[in-house]
């Protein structure tokens, strides 16, 4: 394991390009063989270097631990990617189109702001493609096969209206404004001005921002609910509408973590109307049905796990 953790280590000294000596070969080396599929060190190295950096690891344990946990998500990933081509569930160069231009409206970049901020991340188009092709696959496979494990019941909605139906707004039309920080500005500080209302969201956003939107006040355009991932999700459905968040981590393209925080408005104003229970239904099960979801997703994993062939070599 030392050699590994100090081929790791020279790779991420060399910003993941492939040195021209001996340690070629080692990076050429199958670390695991998920279903036939193999894994190279090369594959592994590459997907853990963000975390490394991010973890500033330099020793051979933390390294170790890093790069077993990215090596599980990798193994993971192919499963759900074998299910989705056993399953003969697709994803059309229209869909991954689509998701691109929404990004970019989102953002609101242009085509060609868009891909300098790409390649800032050092990510090329292609490769983004590929990505988003992936994510929209393990979406419809975790979608068909865990959503129809998850079931809410007519009690436990009925449970969580009363306990929270002070708190169960109209969100329909809401926008999201969002504030990722430079790594140097005092986000703490900013935070406490935001609640006091010492400083305005908008002012905060051209100040210290450095997300797209920052000169347009941070709004990403209104909240599109049935694409947030759940963590996201989660976090705007427990926000009263005119109000900000807390301080929470969010990862670039790379798996960088800055530190953010949003503000979910209606622009206009006007008054956030409270909902009816059969009104808040929809939202309540959605609300109900994401940790459902995920101890779904773990029992899904590990029985993928358990029918695969599965050899690791690290």
């Amino acid at each position: 394991m030392k050699k590994i953790c100090l081929i790791v280590l020279m790779g991420l000294l060399l910003c993941v390009s492939v040195p021209v000596n001996s340690s070629a070969v080692q990076l050429g080396k199958i670390v695991a063989v998920v279903n036939g599929k193999p894994i190279t060190m090369y594959d592994l190295q590459r997907a853990a270097v963000p975390e490394l950096k991010r973890a500033r690891a330099t020793d051979s344990k933390t390294v170790d631990k890093i790069m077993r946990k990215v090596l599980d998500n990798m193994i993971l990933d192919i499963l759900v990617q074998q299910e989705a081509k056993r399953l003969k569930i697709t994803v059309s160069k229209s869909e991954v189109d689509k998701r691109i231009a929404e990004i970019m409206k989102s953002s609101r970049l242009s085509k060609a702001q868009f891909e300098a901020e790409l390649a800032k991340e050092g990510l090329t188009v292609a490769e983004l493609r590929k990505n988003i092709e992936r994510q929209l696959l393990g979406q419809r496979v975790l979608g068909v096969e865990v959503g129809r494990r998850t079931v809410v019941t007519p009690e436990e909605i009925d449970k969580y209206y009363n306990e929270h139906k002070d708190t169960l707004y109209d969100r329909s039309g809401l926008h999201m404004g969002i504030i990722i920080y430079d790594p140097r500005a005092p986000a703490a500080t900013i935070a406490r001005q935001l609640r006091s209302g010492e400083l305005s969201f908008a002012e905060a956003c051209a100040k210290y921002s450095i997300h797209p939107t920052r000169e347009k006040g941070g709004d990403t355009g209104k909240v599109e609910w049935d694409r947030l991932n759940d963590e996201m999700s989660q976090r705007l459905m427990a926000m009263k509408p005119g109000t900000v968040s807390d301080i929470f981590l969010i990862k670039d393209a790379r798996k960088n973590d800055f530190k953010a925080q949003v503000y979910l408005f209606r622009p206009g104003g006007g008054d956030y109307k409270l909902l009816t229970k059969q009104q808040a239904t929809p939202m309540i099960m959605e609300i109900l049905r994401a940790p459902k979801s995920k101890d779904r997703f773990e029992d899904y994993s590990s029985q993928l796990k358990k029918k695969a062939v599965i050899d690791i070599r690290l």
